[in-house]
């Protein structure tokens, strides 16, 4: 399976032909649905969801499938069975990719802002994107996508994170807010935090890696 990280929280896993992306938002880049064969949203804020963009591919690319929330499922319910709606625990098969859900809400941003569903999405059994939380499956995980700069966040619980999960590699997501010398920082702090045989890095976006 390939993986290339595409802008902020957006990601495209290629096997088999097939393409699946995860949360294409507004800060994802141009046409990063184009050739995609299935799209997982973990929630509906914009950074995540640029519901236009999700629109305008499933209305020409006809067999386009999208697996997400109830709030986000149901703004494409006109598509019919080609929205499906998932939650915790879920499983189901799309575009040969096997995907396992898990988790149930966005992270506290501040206790006056309401907490909408947040979806993570194991593929795989390999590829775990966590959306907006520090969700970790019930097994293990190969490649943990992980969330580095956001107003939900703090460093430490990215390391914490990073710990608990144990992957073999990670990547960083969730990036788009950050300044150049803030990427420079964060890039710095996860080479610290990494376990010596389980780096977790940043790529730029559009580089490509290959997961054996």
């Amino acid at each position: 399976m390939r993986l290339t990280k595409l802008g902020h929280a957006c990601v495209r896993l290629e096997k088999d032909g097939a393409t699946l992306v995860i949360d294409p938002g507004s800060w994802s880049g141009p046409d990063v649905l184009a050739g995609a064969d299935a799209v997982l949203v973990t929630h509906e804020h914009p950074d995540h969801l640029d519901a236009d963009a999700v629109r305008t591919a499933l209305e020409s690319i006809r067999d386009l499938q999208l697996w997400s929330n109830a709030p986000v499922a149901s703004q494409f319910a006109d598509f019919g069975d080609r929205a499906h709606t998932v939650a915790h625990g879920d499983v189901f098969t799309t575009a040969g990719f096997d995907v396992r859900v898990y988790g149930r809400d966005h992270a506290q941003i501040l206790p006056t802002i309401p907490l909408v569903p947040n979806t993570g999405f194991l593929v795989d059994g390999d590829v775990f994107h966590p959306g907006d939380s520090f969700t970790l499956p019930s097994e293990q995980v190969r490649t943990l996508l992980v969330p580095v700069s956001a107003p939900w966040l703090k460093f430490a619980e990215v390391a914490d994170y990073i710990g608990a999960a144990g992957a073999e590699r990670g990547y960083a997501i969730h990036d788009a807010v950050l300044s150049s010398q803030g990427i420079g920082l964060i890039s710095r702090l996860l080479g610290v935090v990494s376990p010596p045989n389980s780096p977790v890095i940043r790529l730029e976006p559009g580089t490509t890696v290959e997961l054996a």
